[in-house]
């Protein structure tokens, strides 16, 4: 069989399975089938406010221009073939929420964080994701305790509380146990 026959027997395969691509397609998007695989899906000024339900094999992705302020965490995990991600023009809200939108950047992507601008808290505005400390996005969550209420503390009084009181039984213990002493006036010595 020719190499042309072979490319007319498995082109309407390939046509199906764009065809089945293009469907899992989320509203309001469109979505394109790749040549190289996967879908380019385009929700660029769309109005979003949340991210839509995206394909897993969701290649190219478009974001720009929509009502996003964060990322919910994993939102592009179930994506391993997305290489190309545009995040711009949105309303970002630059605190703890947008997080994992960072650090999925830095990974895939680096450059775009300079792209990203922070719409809010005041300390963010006008300012590029990238160019932002763990500080300035917020605590997270990560405060440590006060010092009265570090757990450690009342670990480490309790281990000295029983370390005292073992010493202590341990004494004791040493002294209802008294070893016979020999003296050396019952001694008698051999005389030579």
């Amino acid at each position: 069989m020719t190499t042309w026959g072979l490319l007319c027997l498995l082109w309407p395969v390939a046509t199906a399975t764009r065809v089945t691509a293009t469907q899992a397609c989320p509203r309001p998007c469109t979505c394109q089938a790749l040549e190289t695989m996967g879908l380019k899906v385009n929700c660029e000024g769309l109005g979003l406010t949340a991210l839509p339900e995206l394909p897993a094999h969701t290649r190219q992705l478009l974001l720009a221009n929509n009502s996003l302020r964060s990322v919910p965490p994993g939102a592009f995990d179930h994506m391993p073939q997305l290489l190309s991600l545009d995040v711009t023009h949105n309303p970002w809200h630059c605190d703890c929420s947008l997080t994992y939108l960072r650090l999925w950047l830095e990974d895939h992507m680096p450059k775009a964080l300079l792209h990203v601008y922070c719409a809010s808290p005041d300390l963010a505005t006008r300012r590029p994701l990238g160019q932002l400390t763990g500080y300035e996005l917020g605590s997270c969550g990560w405060k440590l305790p006060p010092s009265w209420a570090y757990s450690g503390i009342w670990w480490d009084v309790a281990l000295v509380l029983v370390a005292v009181l073992g010493v202590a039984l341990l004494a004791g213990l040493l002294n209802t146990f008294r070893v016979p002493e020999l003296s050396l006036a019952h001694k008698t010595r051999p005389e030579i």
